[in-house]
């Protein structure tokens, strides 16, 4: 498996997409003097604009490169060359997993340590009233990771079941979409204003689809990081705990579906 997992890291840095997507990274250099825009809040807005640039490379490249991953080497036939080895199936796809998920560590290693540079020029320049603690800001940035690693799971899920890339792509965009709401739409069917106006079928529809799609909210550490609150640490090993059991369900199916796919 580690084999796998090196294949797939020298296949990503020479990805087109990984190229393509790493231009924005010049974004960062526009980030202090946009953020000095901002009338009063500088520092926290170069925090702001820093950590959604991040989120969206990294959401950009769970989407496409953990979508692609396994359509790409079915339709090029390199599966065929690969599983004709003494490795098994599952080891194979956990392989491509964990080598997009080291990836994704990697970038936003880097990533942070450029968010990090940034706020502290910016903060050099622009005071901000409350300092920003650095750790928390590394939170938000490990969290965000997390989050992407899961949606990387959704989409090599949806890619053993696919014989194009259309549905883990479009697919997993949706399941990203609606796990950033869910939150949000089971706090608000569960509130005493939405008891008279919800249909008990739709109430429990809603609760199915909010325990059935992965809870993306929960690793949004934006604010804290934003305006230095501490986060609770309770909470912190809860989300970890979620993520470990949630990415380990959808790579468990993963694998079973893979194992009885007809390669042709």
């Amino acid at each position: 498996m580690m084999n796998v997992i090196l294949v797939t890291l020298k296949g990503v840095f020479r990805d087109r997409v990984f190229l393509g997507i790493t231009a924005l990274l010049v974004l960062f250099l526009f980030i202090p003097s946009a953020a000095s825009l901002s009338m009063r809040q500088v520092t926290e807005l170069s925090v702001t604009l820093s950590l959604s640039l991040i989120s969206f490379i990294l959401l950009l490249l769970a989407v496409f490169l953990g979508a692609t991953s396994i359509w790409r080497d079915v339709e090029r036939r390199y599966t065929f060359s690969v599983l004709s080895l003494p490795i098994n199936r599952s080891f194979y796809l956990f392989g491509r997993f964990f080598g997009l998920a080291l990836f994704l560590i990697l970038t936003s290693a880097a990533l942070g340590a450029v968010t990090c540079l940034v706020v502290k020029v910016t903060s050099g320049i622009y005071p901000p009233d409350r300092p920003i603690v650095l750790g928390y800001l590394a939170l938000a940035v490990i969290f965000a990771t997390l989050k992407y690693i899961l949606l990387i799971s959704v989409a090599i899920l949806l890619s053993t079941v696919s014989t194009s890339f259309f549905l883990p792509i479009f697919g997993t965009i949706c399941v990203f979409i609606a796990g950033g709401i869910t939150q949000q739409v089971y706090e608000y069917i569960n509130s005493p204003v939405a008891q008279a106006a919800i249909s008990p079928f739709f109430k429990i529809a809603a609760t199915a689809v909010y325990y059935l799609l992965p809870n993306l909210a929960g690793f949004d550490l934006k604010v804290n990081a934003i305006y230095s609150i501490a986060p609770d640490p309770s909470g912190l090993c809860m989300t970890f705990a979620y993520f470990l059991a949630y990415t380990a369900i959808l790579l468990g199916c993963a694998a079973l579906l893979f194992s009885r796919r007809e390669l042709k």
